[in-house]
Formats: structure tokens, sequence, C-alpha cells
């Protein structure tokens, strides 16, 4: 159905998973070296190694990616926020500053886990917003191993606990196919969510393939992440305790929402309330005092729409410091957390041997927060409404919640003034491809029986030579065949040259950059790049070159007096882009083409039937309610004149949809980013069968606040409730939790019923049917 997609769709999807399974190892059947008589007492066993066995001493390695972190914010990396922890696997082995990302989620970690370049894997921008376009559909392929495959195939057992974000659309039903889940691509067990991000106290959690409804117990969700690898890493040395281990530690943080206890956040009470002129020139003495950026490097100019901080008011310095302050508490604890995971390697004697890659953030820090931040979760970006609301309003709104934000009860991320502020000393943030804001990243080695050198190293590298390097380093094979797939070659250049030698000249001369338009291209020091305006035509590009050798941080533009050098770039810009599949540019359209997205298992029907029991479906593997016209009906018996419950929702409790009975009244509620709009029946439903139904009519508007058409309560077709909506009401697009049916797990969406509000009366399916023009 042709229903437009809104182009910041950046959300992610996680989805409910069927059974548990797995994808084999490559294990052709082993040559007998026995001999086999008639009966046992007359065989000779062969000692058949059935499954790869590590290279005695194999060490274990740990790949930890944190998210949306920033290059200037831990104290690693010169910046105000405590990471102990961080610090000394750096003290104690080598940093990296002149390491790059892609710019975004998705696309960072399809790099980092198969070393090769994103569109090289098809994973073009976050997974689902992919293209069915080669180079962009979501499909990584199995040609394009992952380290946890190549890792097995060497004898090793394999975690991924955490984020995973790469996992297509198509893909996240109930009915799988589940090849491309973790368990399908290399891991043995995972723990942790689908999605870009999730609530850190009610988050979307599977283990395998299995969706499960955790009580955390009141526990932070890295907490349990922690937990469950410790339980993995404790299971397989008891059973194996000389079989090595990969672990892929991914937590939430520090994606928003920025959500922490409170201890965490007190620790930073009044720690910026200088603000973030003042943080930026506080880092960049610290990270030249470190040695981590060149002694003559300068600050850029703020970003546009970033106001110095002292001529902000009283009210806005308030609540923008409380949004760091609960961003640098959610740093410290996930700090606290690996410090917790790095700890047991020691106690269990594990940690010597443990080859440690530890990368501060999977692209620049955010700008999701828009100029004010927001305080009420990521729909405040997707929506608009960070861009679209009254600023003064927003301040105004953020600054009556000001004492939940950081809670579980906020879904906060800070304005863009802290996010250049903790991406010091660059310009320009996450999403922002062509800039070294976006996409340079600390990237920390420890290895203490392997790595003995200390200290720093500047050579450049890039996400795909990550597991290059670790498979040098740890001297794991590459299987020619993984799976039945003969493997292509690796594309990212080892760092194991600059180990042993600091001033080792650069091994990796080319890399491009791109995502949604925005792009780049480095050579052996020099850099051409261009930023795209979304919904712009490509003809109004502006190319900027940079030589980053005497310009570290992109502040001489040298385009008017360097031409032939910037048509140089642009031309090995074309050509690695038809190399790796980088065309079509995305981004010409404000809107990205909803019939030109890889197809969820909804998206090709006009009429998608629920039953009980779907709990948590993700907004893109679940019937699309965004933007259109369309009606749900709940088939149902009434055994109760005090029957009630929610018949379906979707979202939680900063953006959702509820359809629900109470109090005998049919009942919807939008949750517009905490905002609650509500329609009630004005006549009881009665004892019998009956069929409950919502029609939404929608009349496309232009801003949110617009009026849009009308919504309809009917009981056995007779209409019982209307009224006007807006654009907002129609935005149905939940982002951090996904759809139920017949209750509304996870957080509510109204707060007029805790979850999860079963449905008490018999409820046998939901229709949803789509109106299409």
């Amino acid at each position: 159905m042709a229903i437009p997609f809104h182009h910041r769709l950046f959300a992610t999807v996680a989805l409910l998973a069927g059974a548990y399974t797995t994808q084999a190892q490559h294990s052709p059947v082993p040559a007998f070296t026995g001999t086999v008589g008639k009966t046992l007492a007359e065989t000779t066993a062969g000692n058949t190694q059935f499954n790869p066995a590590a290279k005695p001493g194999a060490p274990n390695i740990v790949y930890i990616l944190l998210d949306d972190v920033g290059f200037g914010a831990s104290s690693a990396f010169g910046g105000l926020v405590d990471t102990p922890i961080f610090d000394s696997l750096a003290n104690n082995g080598l940093r990296y500053t002149n390491f790059h990302t892609t710019a975004i989620c998705s696309p960072t970690r399809a790099s980092l886990l198969t070393g090769r370049n994103h569109h090289s894997v098809n994973v073009n921008t976050v997974i689902d917003a992919a293209v069915d376009a080669p180079g962009h559909n979501g499909y990584i392929p199995f040609e394009k191993g992952t380290i946890a495959e190549i890792a097995r195939e060497n004898g090793y057992n394999t975690f991924a606990v955490g984020k995973w974000h790469v996992t297509p659309t198509p893909d996240i039903s109930p009915a799988g196919p589940f090849n491309r889940w973790p368990t399908g691509r290399g891991f043995d067990h995972f723990y942790g969510f689908l999605a870009g991000e999730t609530d850190q106290y009610t988050p979307q959690l599977w283990e395998n393939t299995v969706k499960i409804e955790p009580d955390l117990h009141g526990k932070h969700l890295t907490t349990v992440l922690v937990d469950k690898a410790i339980e993995y890493i404790a299971g397989q040395k008891t059973a194996a305790p000389d079989k090595p281990f990969f672990l892929y530690l991914t937590p939430g943080a520090t994606h928003g929402p920025h959500q922490v206890d409170k201890q965490w956040i007190d620790k930073y009470k009044g720690r910026f309330d200088g603000g973030w002129d003042k943080y930026r020139e506080e880092v960049l003495a610290h990270q030249k005092q470190l040695g981590l950026v060149p002694a003559n490097t300068t600050l850029p100019v703020r970003n546009s729409g970033v106001k110095a901080w002292d001529s902000l008011s009283a009210v806005e310095k308030k609540v923008f410091a409380r949004f760091f302050e609960a961003y640098a508490g959610f740093l410290s604890h996930t700090d606290y957390e690996v410090g917790r995971l790095i700890h047991y390697l020691q106690e269990i004697n594990q940690l010597n041997n443990t080859l440690v890659v530890l990368i501060i953030g999977d692209n620049g820090a955010s700008k999701e927060g828009g100029l004010t931040g927001h305080a009420f979760g990521i729909n405040e970006y997707i929506d608009g409404s960070v861009y679209t609301e009254k600023y003064e309003d927003r301040i105004a709104a953020i600054n009556k919640v000001y004492d939940l934000i950081g809670s579980s009860k906020s879904g906060p991320n800070y304005p863009a003034g802290w996010a250049q502020a903790a991406n010091t000393p660059f310009r320009y943030l996450k999403q922002d491809a062509n800039s070294e804001g976006g996409t340079r990243n600390p990237l920390i080695l420890f290895y203490p029986d392997g790595i003995k050198e200390r200290g720093i190293r500047t050579q450049y590298s890039h996400v795909n030579s990550v597991t290059p390097t670790v498979i040098d380093i740890a001297h794991l094979t590459v299987p020619d065949v993984i799976n039945g797939y003969r493997q292509d070659s690796l594309e990212g250049v080892s760092l194991a040259y600059t180990i042993a030698n600091e001033k080792a000249s650069d091994k990796h001369h080319v890399q491009y950059y791109e995502i949604s338009g925005s792009r780049a291209v480095y050579k052996d020091g020099w850099k051409a790049e261009v930023y795209h305006q979304t919904g712009t035509p490509f003809t109004n590009d502006t190319w900027e070159l940079y030589n980053l050798q005497d310009d570290f941080n992109e502040q001489h533009n040298l385009a008017a007096t360097q031409p032939d050098k910037l048509k140089e770039l642009q031309n090995l810009f074309d050509e690695q882009a038809n190399k790796y599949n980088v065309y079509p540019l995305l981004g010409d359209t404000q809107g990205r083409d909803f019939s030109k997205l890889t197809k969820g298992p909804f998206d090709r029907r006009k009429q998608a039937i629920l039953y009980p029991g779907v709990t948590q479906l993700p907004t893109r593997a679940a019937p699309f309610l965004y933007q259109h016209s369309f009606s749900i009906k709940a088939d149902v018996e009434i055994t109760d004149t005090r029957n009630e419950g929610v018949l379906l929702a979707a979202g939680g409790r900063f953006t959702g949809f509820t359809f629900y009975v109470q109090n005998g009244k049919l009942t919807v509620a939008h949750n517009n980013n905490g905002k609650l709009v509500y329609l009630t029946s004005d006549k009881p439903i009665a004892k019998g069968k009956a069929i409950l139904r919502y029609d939404l009519t929608y009349i496309p508007a232009k801003n949110l606040t617009d009026e849009a058409g009308t919504e309809s309560l009917y009981i056995n077709d007779v209409k019982v409730a209307e009224r006007k909506i807006t654009k907002a009401d129609a935005t149905i697009l939940p982002y951090d939790e996904g759809l139920d049916v017949g209750r509304d797990n996870a957080s509510p969406v109204s707060p007029n019923y805790q979850t999860p509000f079963t449905f008490t009366g018999i409820l046998h399916k939901i229709i949803v049917d789509h109106v299409i023009p």
C-alpha cells in the first residue's frame, strides 16, 4: 500500500520471536582414522575431532561497543565524564585517536561485525529504513561472514549481549526466518534488544529468538546485560575451561533515553552549570595534555542554532544542565558495569588472556534532541516536535518535569549544544557522514598477554578494520567456506602493524562515507565532503575540501584554492560508490517512498488479522498505523458488564495508541509525547457478542497541530463517539515499545490503567483494515 514514510524514521524494530534456532557450523564429515570391525570389540576408535578446536592459548575476545557517546565525553579521551574503567583500559593498552565509524548505528555495527564497508553488506542506514536496492536492502550476505562465525569456526563459544539492530525488517516476525538474527549469524547465545534503542527500565528483550518479558526487579538494563554476559561466560568456562569465548557486548548506553538510577545523576549535580562553551574549552585543554589532539588545535564555531551559554535564560541553563547530568550519570554507570565484567574476568583468571576492543561510540554524539532536548522519548524527534513546536513552549514543558529528567519516568536526550560539547573538538554530529564529528570515535585495545605496548596511535583507521585487526592479533583463520557459503574477502585494513610501531606509516589509504546523501571520501590525509540537506536536490550540494594532516578538525575549507585536488577526490568518491553499491543516494526527497522500502510482514496486505497472545510486535513488523485511514475491529464476547481491558495497544508511556474497555465504555487514547487525548463512547457495551470498532479517517495536513480528519467509535455498527483529530493523533509510530493484542505490556499508553490491563472478556481476534484511496 502506498503510504508515505517519514524521512526521520530512524526507529528500529524489535520483534516477537519464535523458537530458538541457530545456524550450524560448517562441518563436513571428517575422515575416520580408526578401523571398523564387525563388533565394537574389533573396532578401533579414530579420535575424530568433530568440532573445531581453538589453537592452544587462543585469547578470549571481547568487543564492547557503546552508542552515541561522542569523542570528547569520557575522561579516557579528555572528557569531563568520569570513566575510570575506560581510563584504566586505555592506560594499560593503546588509544587510537584517528579511528572512524560510519556516522550512524546499524551501518557501523554491520561494518564492525563483518570487516567490510557497510554498503558492501547492504546496510546503508538504520536497518528498518532499508531500501530495496543492492547495497541498501538490509540483508547482510552470508558470503560476508561475521566475526562470530569466524570465531566459532576457530573453536570459540560466541555470545551477543545488548543492542543488535541489523536484522532486516521482513525477517522480524514470529515466522522469521531467524538466520539473520544473532543466533543465525554465528552467535551461540543472544540476550538483548533488536531495536536502535530501548527503555532502560521496561526494555523489549529477546533471548536467542524467544521474546521474554523480564521483571528487572528495579535493575537497570545495563546491569542486567552484564549479569547475562557473566552468566554465559561462567557456564562456558565451567563446562569447557580451555575453550575461548567471543563476547559482543553492546549496551544501549548512551543512546537515548538517558535513564539511570538517581545516585548516578546526583553525582554530577552542579558539575556542568558552567555550560557547554566552558565544557568544550576544558576538554580541549585536557585532550592536549593527554596528547590526543595536535597542540595547535582550536575549537570550531558552534553548530548552527546553538546559542552561547552565557546568553541563555536561567531556566534554559537549569534544564540544559540537568540533561547533561543525566547523560553523564548514564555514561559513568556504563563504565561501572563494564568494570564489573572486567573484574569478573580477573577473578576467574581470564583477564590477561582476553583481547578487549572498546569502541566508545558507534557514531558521533546525537543531534536527536534538537536545540531544546527532549524529555518524553525519541518520538519527539521522529515526529518532528523538536523542530516544529515553539522553542519557549518546549523549554517551559521540560522545566515542569525537571525533577524527572533521567529517571524511568522520562525519556530524555540532551540538546544539540551538549552534543557538540560531547563531540569536542569536532563540529557536526551523528548522521553527518561528511564530518569528523559524525564519524571519529575513540578506540581502545587492551590485551595484557598479547599487547605489551602502551600509548597513543594516530594512524588512520575505520570500523571495518577492527575485525581484520582481531583476526591478526588472535591468529584466527578465516575459512574459505562458512555454513556452506564461499567467503568474499575482507575490506578493512588490519591495525596490527601499528601495535609495535607508533610511527608506522598509514596502510589504510582510502575510505568513503555516506549516510542519507551526506558523503565524503578520504585519501592519505585529504578529505572531500558534502553535507546534504534531506529533501533538497543533490545539485544544491556544495563540496568542501580539507587537509586533515594540518587541519585536524576541519576548520579551513580549501575547495576554492585547491580545485584540482577536490575534483580528484570527487572522482574517487564516484569510483568507490560504484565499487561498493553506494548508489542510489538517499535524501533527495523529504519523505522516503514507502513503496521502495524493503517490505515488512504486513506491508503488502490491506488487512491484518491479529490474535490474543501477540505481544510487543515492533512497529515495522506490525500493521502500519502511521498517517493514513484505517479501521480496527475487535471481535469480542462481553461475558460480564464489568469486563475491561486493552483490545489493542501500540507504544507506551511516552508515545502510543490504545483501544480499550473501561467502566463499561469503549475508549481510545492517543499519547503524543506524553500529551493524552481521549475519545469515549457515550453508551455502555451490552453483554453478548459484539464487534467493537475504531475508524480513523485521515486527511493529509502540514503541521502536527493541524486538523487532519476524524476518528469514530462503533459498537455493532452503531456510532457511539466521534471527534476531529490532529495530524499528531494520526502520527502513530511508537518506537521504544511495540504492539500488543488483548493487553498492554511494558509501560501503559494511558495512565488511566495499569499494565498489562488484560482484557477480561473473550477476545477472538483483531482485524485491521487499511483504507487505500
